[in-house]
This record gives C-alpha cells, structure tokens and sequence, in this order.
C-alpha cells in the first residue's frame, strides 16, 4: 500500500509521524511518500518538501506570500499524481489541505483528514466541502463529533494523539534534568518560554515574554522551533546568550513550574503536562480584526475549549503586556494557582478520551485503503 501525507506545521509533523509508526506496526510494508518534518521522515517517510517552506499565519501574510503558496500547491498536485498513492492523507493544515482534497476528489483520489480543521471555530460554511471531498474525517476533540453531526457528517472520534505521545515518554528525574538544563534550582522556579514556531508569531510574543521572566527574576528556557535556528532567536531578543532547547520542549515541560505559551497546540501540551500556563496571543492589527468579526468560539486556548470555560488566562492583543503577563505568571507560581489548574488538568485527560489515538487512526486508514 502506497501513502501520501501532508502536514504543513510542526504539531501537523509530530501527530502524522505518530500515525506513520502505527501505521508501519500494523503494516510493515506500508510506503509512505509526504510533505512535512523531521519527525515524519524519522518514522519512515519520505519528505518532498519540509513544512518550514510552508508555513504562512494571517491574512497579511497569506497574501503576501501567495504565489509561494500557488507554487507549491502545483508541486504537490503533479507529486501526488505522479506517486499515485492508494490514500492521501491530509493533517490539519487547512488552508493548503482543503484545496488539495477537493482536486484530489475531482481525480478519483481517496481522501482521509486526521485532525480535523477547525471550522467550528471560523468558516463553517466550509464543513459541506469537507463532506463533498474527504471519504473519511478524524476528529481528536470531543466536541468535533457532534459539530459534524449537526451538518449530517458521521466523523470517527479517535482521542488526542497527544496524551500518547506524553504516556510514552522515559520519566525523567527532576535533580537530574535540572542538571542536564543548567539550572540551579535553589535560584527560583523555571519557567519555560514557548513563543511559537513562526517566525512572524516568534518576533511578536518573544520580547515581552523574556522581560517577563527577567521582571521576576526566575529561571527561564525558551523552547525553539525546529523549524527556525539560534541565530533568530538571537536576532529577535538582541542577545547572544540565551537558555534556548531545540527539539526537547517535552524535556522542558516535564521540568518546569510555569509557562508562557503563544496559542496553539503548545497550550494543550503544556497543561498534558501538568504546567500551570499563561496563554498569549497577539498578531497584525489588520489580522486581528479580521479574525475578531469572523471567529465564532469564546476561547483561542485548546485548553478552554475542550473544558468549555476559562481554564488558563488568556492575554490576547491589547490584554498582551508586561503587568498583566507578570500577574497571571505570579498565579501559576503560587500554590492556590497550581492546585487549581492541577484539578483541571485532571478533568481535561479524561476529556480527551484516552490513550491509543495514533493506533485507533492508523486502523481507520488501513480499513479505508483497502475499501
């Protein structure tokens, strides 16, 4: 059976290279061809093209980027065909997967998506597109199920790939990874920086997450993006000299006290982990009040969504600014904070309905390649 995936982002890379290793378990002779990451290609697949050539946020800067985004949308079309894979499997990434489902539905192409888009927050309109080009749709949030249920689209609810992802780790020893980080414990809690993989999100949240922690004077490491290198990070902070982790933010969450994450998947993973959180969020004016008229959920974190009420603090635009990060990071430090959010966390597994997501996914594919 011949495979093709794509994952545009980061979070897109670690759930289908997850995938691909059930996917490989249960069939060991599986061929898997794919847009994507290094974690992908680890697990056996072999990249075309790295999703750091394709990640583009906001409506600015999709436009301003739109004949690299026609450019690659033609590669993948003439790939595709030229591979001819039994299923194309698409991850997330909806602006770029969607385009590429209803030409791939055009050509015969059975279409899979795992981790649906998230329609139910904007465009809903688009949810009679996905019926009309993808045969089977994968949904890692509860909610999703009954969203689509509502337009008359049976999707398969398969659990969060995350909650295996952590569950499989090694435990680390709290002295010991302390150590291995560089951090003198005695000298105050760590706090662990995740400014976001893009570099337009990264030159934004960044600055003022480190005077934040500088404000406090705790420990701090920031959690690089794969996709960027040091000489950015450096570049955005003016510093030379920063506590920064490439490719082990696992490593630092199960270290740290406290965290200021830039919204995204990184929200969830934070809290797997048990990390009391402040959720940031800021973009280009023009972006943000686009998105402000269009949006139809009263959260940005994953975290508030799946629990449907105000879990961790959430600074979006103006609310984004130094009394208000230093506020809500004293709280996660004080014991009041992280008991309370400790329960929360608690709840918020058991929502996600267990572990197994990438095996239950894997499951589905097989059963559908050989429908």
């Amino acid at each position: 059976m011949k495979y093709y995936f794509i994952a545009g982002e980061a979070s897109g890379d670690l759930h289908a290279s997850n995938m691909i290793k059930a996917l490989r378990k249960q069939q060991s002779e599986a061929e898997i061809r794919a847009w994507g990451g290094d974690l992908m290609q680890e697990a056996g697949a072999e990249i075309v093209k790295h999703y750091r050539d394709l990640a583009f946020m906001g409506f600015v800067e999709v436009l301003m980027n739109i004949r690299t985004i026609l450019s690659n949308l033609k590669l993948c079309k003439k790939d595709i065909l030229d591979y001819n894979p039994e299923v194309l499997v698409l991850v997330d990434y909806p602006g770029f997967n969607l385009r590429i489902a209803e030409w791939a539905k055009q050509r015969g192409i059975k279409v899979l998506y795992y981790i649906s888009p998230q329609i139910w927050a904007w465009k809903q309109s688009r949810v009679h597109k996905i019926k009309r080009d993808v045969g089977r749709m994968l949904t890692i949030l509860p909610f999703e199920k009954d969203f689509y249920a509502s337009f008359n689209f049976e999707v398969d609810f398969v659990g969060h790939p995350l909650l295996d992802a952590i569950k499989d780790r090694p435990e680390v020893k709290r002295d010991e990874g302390l150590a291995n980080l560089g951090i003198d414990k005695s000298q105050g809690p760590l706090v662990a920086i995740l400014p976001g993989s893009r570099k337009q999100e990264i030159k934004t949240m960044l600055p003022l997450m480190l005077q934040t922690v500088r404000a406090r004077k705790v420990n701090y490491v920031i959690a690089g993006a794969p996709s960027q290198d040091l000489s950015f990070y450096q570049e955005v902070s003016g510093e030379t000299d920063l506590p920064i982790l490439f490719g082990k933010t696992y490593d630092l969450l199960e270290l740290a006290d406290a965290a200021l994450v830039t919204s995204g998947t990184a929200t969830l993973e934070t809290a797997l982990f048990k990390v009391p959180e402040v959720v940031c969020y800021k973009g280009s004016a023009i972006s943000y009040q686009i998105a402000k008229r269009l949006v139809k959920v009263k959260y940005i974190s994953l975290v508030n969504l799946v629990m449907d009420r105000m879990v961790v603090k959430e600074l979006i635009q103006s609310d984004y600014k130094l009394e208000n990060v230093l506020k809500e990071l004293d709280y996660c430090l004080s014991e009041e904070g992280k008991n309370k959010l400790h329960a929360d966390y608690l709840e918020l597994e058991q929502k996600l309905g267990g572990t197994g997501a990438s095996d239950r996914a894997a499951e589905i594919l097989i059963d559908y390649a050989q429908s």
